[in-house]
């Protein structure tokens, strides 16, 4: 019975017609039953639950623990209740079964209305009975067989006369014109006009049109014979619309949208609410894609003799967005439910500890993200902590911010931050030394001494070697000249015969791995070199294929992505994989099977999202992503992209609804194709994302998509929602030829994001607000490198933020360092004689 096409067994009197297609099966997933257990008395909601779920998820299937019928399965036929004396879960008959109509014959003979009837009558007559595929019940010891029956009612309906006009044929007009024909006839039948058929009635029309001579076995007897299902003598509307399969269809217009809310990481249930007689099996879609015939892990359909419920078994920030239901041919009827996926707060301060003299300005970041926004508090030594005065005492942004104008000693404590929502609560301690630094506390020491010794800096890559640099101060702290030697072979960092002379560094890509290692190519001498942070010194040396150009760090499998050219011409390019990255061991590069590889993409990573199981590869002139399992490095599926003739360019990534945006190889300087948003829940292309071109960059939060359009050179905002909308927020009229972007947390409002965007062609520097889409524009930041000095992809001018609590950005000029202070959006400083440092890196806490 796993088949939708079993349905047309439903309608006791079919056809042999089948709703669906044949080949359209339901598969019968474990998950799928687990989950689709008969709701009984004992698990009904309160009112107050249903409050909360908003009638539509069924939150207690992800509380096992709360009540022992939820662990307690009783088969078909019967219901868990809870003994009112012993409070046990004991398995009773059901007491009755929905309300539906779908007529099966039982092996005992008898005629059920539908299958929960079958087994709930096994049940009480304790003996096996069940259900037989077979109609003789509906015709036992009558020469009135289907064959004749389903010929006796056709004659009556090609009696009718046609009511519609012709017009395009579709099911749903297919069953407009039946049913108008049936309205007709049933008119015609009744002739008291009371809105029953009685016995009396059908031998007059019998007799009146001679339907006796047709030689059929049947009779219009037969009609109330087989089709009065409740034997009360009479058929009624209802009961004839059955009689001669009329889909009768309807969805209250308060259920038009349904906008339902779920926790993250617990079971939703979607119900369809279109409700009629003979309804067909319920398609379920997200984004235009059909989810019934979908394999997929988390989300399931609920197979026929159920409701037709969507299933989604653990749900994510990217199950949110809009689904639709409507039943199989009736496209035009259909309710959409908007799903929002809320998450408890995950909190982040900084920093854990500091110590400063009395006099001096101290600052205490928070930083939190959930779903809905957080609200922040802060205590004092676990008591409310209340502002004194806007100089002395002040909470900034929303509480992101606690400012203390003048540290006094009494001012030493533990803060502490509190994110609240309305599905959770976390806290993280802040703490605060206040002492004269002559006593050199060991909370000094190891804050000033050892915490800004390593951490919070930048690690630029320039032709002189590696530049260690302390933004607020401009403070250089450590060069390693280019003829410094490697540790563990004693070899020169930069060696001469490179390729270029005099002799100098060539670098192209570096990742941070959790601030203890720096990873950093070395493109013309086919290898990469592991920087130990807190050393502060190249301590390996590791060799790849030729021309490593591109490094991602995947942190949930703690793994240095690279991809090889071959040459300058990209002939031969490979992936390779450095495992256990942040381990402190001899590494070695480990080549995949992917060849003919021009770019890749890793998710990243934030507070909420802490895992990514994917990554993608593009192979060279191929319309195709490929999904690869980050664990296994094995291709798991490829999504086609050639229906929208698209060699993919680049991609980037919102947790929230879970879109991709996927960049298309532009044919023609005059108009660039537009980008592809593809649904991770479905792995499916959606289509255009509207008509917005170019590389796509997402804020930390996944809650801004940010396309520097390469046409206007203007800034295309887009936001999504907490419902998973995508929608168009506004485009930041100051132009400017982007060459690369980066996020910062406002510093005024909480929860809020600045854009800061490089020139590739000039000097300006463009500061966005995206809450308010104010702008500001640097421009005297000296010419960057030119394109074609830089050769190895990516952005030719770069910007890098110092992190999530971070005001100072880095980015270069063709002969020297500009750091900027992102809080006054100005200039900090300009260090000179730093030569194509194109290759920046932020370590550090914040």
């Amino acid at each position: 019975m796993g088949s939708l096409c079993v349905w047309a067994v439903a309608a006791l009197l079919a056809t042999s017609g089948c709703w669906l297609a044949e080949g359209l099966k339901t598969s019968r997933r474990g998950s799928v039953h687990s989950a689709t257990m008969p709701r009984t008395s004992s698990q009904e909601p309160n009112s107050m639950e249903k409050g909360k779920a908003d009638g539509n998820i069924d939150q207690s299937l992800s509380d096992p623990d709360g009540d022992p019928c939820r662990r307690t399965y009783c088969g078909r036929g019967r219901q868990c209740v809870l003994m009112a004396d012993t409070g046990r879960a004991e398995c009773v008959c059901q007491e009755k079964c929905r309300p539906s109509f779908v007529p099966v014959c039982g092996s005992d003979g008898r005629f059920y209305e539908n299958h929960c009837e079958v087994y709930r009558t096994a049940c009480l007559e304790r003996r096996r009975i069940y259900v037989v595929h077979s109609k003789d019940c509906f015709f036992k010891g009558n020469a009135c067989t289907m064959s004749e029956y389903n010929r006796l009612k056709s004659m009556l309906l090609d009696m009718q006369p046609k009511v519609l006009k012709d017009g395009g044929q579709s099911q749903q007009r297919d069953m407009e014109e039946k049913r108008a024909r049936v309205d007709t006839m049933f008119k015609y039948l009744d002739v008291d006009q009371d809105g029953r058929l009685v016995s009396g009635e059908l031998e007059k029309i019998s007799m009146k049109e001679h339907l006796e001579d047709s030689l059929l076995e049947c009779t219009m007897q037969d009609l109330l014979r087989y089709d009065d299902y409740n034997n009360d003598r009479h058929l009624s509307l209802h009961e004839f619309y059955t009689a001669f399969q009329v889909v009768q269809l309807s969805l209250a217009e308060d259920q038009w949208i349904s906008i339902s809310t779920v926790t993250v990481g617990l079971s939703a249930v979607l119900t369809c609410a279109i409700q009629g007689t003979l309804r067909p099996p319920i398609i379920w879609k997200r984004n235009g894609i059909i989810l019934n015939f979908l394999d997929l892990e988390d989300i399931n359909v609920s197979d026929f003799g159920d409701d037709g419920s969507l299933y989604i078994t653990k749900v994510t920030t990217i199950h949110m967005g809009n689904y639709s239901c409507h039943a199989y041919g009736y496209e035009d009827l259909y309710q959409t439910h908007v799903l929002q996926v809320n998450v408890p707060p995950v909190i982040l301060v900084y920093p854990e500890t500091q110590a400063q003299e009395p006099g001096v300005s101290a600052s205490l970041h928070c930083h939190a993200d959930g779903i809905p926004n957080p609200k922040l508090l802060w205590l004092k030594n676990g008591m409310d902590l209340l502002p004194r005065s806007s100089t002395q005492l002040a909470l900034i942004a929303n509480g992101s911010e606690l400012f203390i104008g003048s540290v006094r000693y009494e001012d030493t404590g533990a803060y502490t931050c509190i994110a609240k929502n309305e599905v959770g609560v976390d806290e993280d301690i802040s703490s605060l030394f206040v002492e004269d630094s002559a006593k050199k506390t060991l909370a000094n020491i190891l804050w000033r001494e050892e915490g800004l010794s390593v951490g919070n800096m930048f690690y630029v890559f320039s032709d002189e070697g590696i530049t260690v640099l302390q933004p607020s101060e401009c403070e250089i702290r450590k060069h390693m000249q280019r003829a410094e030697r490697i540790v563990a072979t004693y070899e020169e960092m930069c060696p001469k015969g490179e390729g270029v002379s005099p002799q100098h560094c060539v670098w192209s890509s570096a990742v941070n791995v959790r601030d203890k290692y720096i990873y950093v190519t070395q493109p013309l001498l086919s290898r990469l070199l592991v920087v130990d942070v807190q050393t502060q010194k190249v301590v390996q040396a590791v060799t790849t294929d030729s021309f490593p150009v591109k490094m991602l760090y995947d942190k949930s499998h703690d793994q240095v992505w690279v991809l090889t050219w071959g040459d300058m011409d990209r002939t031969h390019p490979t992936l390779q994989v450095i495992p256990q990255a942040s381990v402190g061991e001899v590494h070695h590069a480990i080549r995949t099977t992917f060849q003919r590889v021009s770019d890749f993409f890793i998710p990243p990573t934030n507070l909420i999202i802490t895992h990514v199981r994917f990554a993608f590869v593009f192979l060279k002139n191929e319309p195709a992503v490929h999904k690869i399992d980050l664990e296994t490095f094995h291709r798991v599926k490829t999504i086609s992209l050639k229906n929208y003739s698209c060699i993919p360019v680049s991609m980037a990534y919102t947790h929230l609804s879970g879109f991709y945006f996927v960049q298309c190889e532009s044919k023609s300087h005059l108009k660039a194709p537009p980008q592809l948003l593809i649904d991770s829940v479905t792995d499916a292309v959606i289509g255009p994302n509207l008509n917005i071109t170019g590389q796509a960059f997402v804020s930390p939060d996944g809650r801004y998509i940010v396309t520097p359009d390469p046409q206007s050179s203007k800034l295309i905002v887009q936001t999504v929602s907490f419902q998973g909308e995508l929608g168009l927020n506004q485009e930041v009229d100051e132009p400017i030829a982007v060459s690369d972007l980066a996020f910062q947390p406002s510093f005024t409002e909480s929860n809020q994001h600045v854009v800061v965007a490089t020139s590739g062609s000039g000097k300006d520097l463009l500061f966005a607000d995206l809450s308010s889409g104010r702008t500001e524009v640097l421009r005297s930041l000296k010419e960057p490198l030119a394109p074609q000095a830089w050769p190895w992809g990516g952005p030719n001018r770069v910007v890098v933020s110092s992190g999530l609590f971070g005001q100072y950005l880095v980015t270069p000029s063709a002969e020297s360092l500009f750091v900027l202070n992102g809080k006054q959006r100005s200039p900090h400083c300009e260090v000179s004689d730093i030569k194509r440092g194109n290759t920046v890196v932020w370590v550090g806490e914040v």
